[in-house]
């Protein structure tokens, strides 16, 4: 459950900004966090069947592959690796940056500049890391997350002891303002969703767990109300301080609850959020790293990316690819604007993976499930995820929906000629470069590493 948990526990110190921002009043700000973790929760058990019945790492990647064939694998993997798993990395990364340099710059929004380079920075640290050492990283995720849970403890107990000592002014009235806006509400889901999202994290290293069958559902049964209940209370000790207005003004969200609540020691709590979003980028990096390795090893990556370290037995090739797109993302990134974008696609591939846990009722009906939900919750995670990727396109059409569309769909220019027809040029072209990458990072095919 704690492992489960690692993934869960992200930006829950940047997301009430964006949540209360598109649904406007302190209510159904409490009301979407909830509903979030009751979504997430859906989507976890789905999974759990499908991790249970192909125990296979890669997260969607494999049950995609099994339910819909070869392209709509290739078009996840596509999309996955080169934007959605870097830009995730990237917005944590850049959450990190935000905390981390806060502290310097009292009264005013620490300078882009230098939340950009201490990010990359962080993405360097992390990446070589995750290289080094597969349990080097482990206990890295089981420390920052231990700090994770500690400081939350702390902002709820704080929060508990300012409600009862009658701070209870800005839960009055606390459905005024509230938004009717279609889209809107879907964009206060998206953040709320990315902050919970993590509930699939297990799945990209299913063929790295210990008896996948037992550990696979019941860290999902733990984790994901143990988040949900951890979340609600946070945002709620977050309103016993601060208004709507300061909230959203606020440029870190914990901080400035630190500052008011926790005074003088009111440091602790920039110095574990670093700890805990720190521990999420680490979570991220390991998990992408597993999902390239295993597109690279069914051929709809380049091959290069599927080897391991001859001696730390680590997805190296990957990892660094990763990392190397995630700086790249950091350079012009917005935070908001990489979450919407990162949500709009991801949810459209949740969507697709839940109707593939139907589609192979049918279809794969000899396979064994250890784990099997309802049919019906992954119907509601296809309806949900219809409504999360159409909502706000409907709503307020913006041509960064179009432009992740054409995105997705441009991978089929690289699929006919080099992962179906398989070009003879090719593979001219990668044989040399693959060997000296070979060289340069001491790496080989798994099987010649056995």
């Amino acid at each position: 459950a704690l492992y489960s948990s690692q993934g869960y526990l992200r930006s829950i110190f940047i997301s009430p900004k964006s949540v209360l921002l598109y649904s406007g009043a302190v209510g159904p700000c409490l009301l979407i966090w909830t509903a979030c973790g009751v979504l997430s929760t859906l989507g976890a058990l789905c999974y759990a069947e499908l991790g249970t019945m192909i125990t296979k790492s890669g997260g969607e990647y494999p049950y995609l592959m099994e339910a819909f064939g070869s392209i709509v694998a290739y078009l996840y993997s596509w999309t996955t690796i080169m934007v959605l798993k870097p830009s995730s990395f990237a917005i944590i990364t850049l959450s990190f940056a935000e905390y981390a340099s806060t502290p310097f710059y009292p009264g005013c929004s620490p300078p882009l500049i230098v939340t950009k380079c201490l990010a990359a920075a962080a993405i360097l640290v992390i990446t070589s890391i995750n290289c080094l050492s597969v349990k080097l990283a482990s206990y890295v995720q089981n420390f920052f997350t231990a700090a994770k849970l500690l400081i939350i403890l702390v902002i709820v107990v704080a929060g508990i002891v300012m409600l009862a000592q009658g701070k209870t002014e800005n839960f009055s009235n606390s459905f005024d303002g509230t938004t009717t806006s279609f889209g809107a509400i879907g964009l206060a889901f998206y953040n709320g969703l990315w902050a919970y999202d993590g509930w699939n994290q297990l799945n990209f290293i299913t063929e790295e767990l210990k008896n996948p069958f037992r550990n696979l559902p019941l860290a999902i049964v733990i984790g994901i109300p143990l988040v949900t209940v951890c979340y609600v209370l946070v945002n709620v000790a977050y309103f016993t301080v601060m208004t709507t207005t300061e909230l959203l003004l606020s440029p870190a969200v914990a901080v400035t609850f630190g500052d008011r609540v926790l005074y003088p020691a009111s440091w602790i709590v920039p110095l574990f959020v670093v700890f805990s979003t720190f521990g999420s980028a680490n979570g991220s990096c390991f998990t992408a790293g597993r999902l390239v390795y295993a597109s690279g090893r069914e051929g709809h990556m380049v091959k290069i990316l599927s080897y391991i370290n001859v001696k730390r037995y680590t997805p190296a090739p990957a990892l660094i690819f990763n990392g190397v797109l995630a700086i790249f993302y950091t350079i012009p990134a917005d935070i908001n604007t990489l979450i919407n974008y990162f949500s709009f696609a991801q949810w459209f591939f949740y969507g697709l993976t839940a109707l593939a846990l139907i589609v192979m009722r049918f279809t794969r009906k000899n396979l064994d499930r250890p784990v099997k939900i309802p049919v019906v919750l992954a119907g509601i995670m296809v309806l949900v995820s219809c409504y999360l990727v159409l909502a706000p396109i409907i709503d307020k059409p913006e041509l960064e929906y179009l432009y992740c569309t054409i995105f997705i769909f441009s991978g089929l220019i690289l699929y006919y000629p080099f992962v179906y027809r398989k070009v003879n040029w090719g593979r001219k072209i990668m044989r040399p470069i693959t060997m000296h990458l070979q060289l340069l990072m001491d790496v080989a095919p798994p099987e010649k590493t056995e």
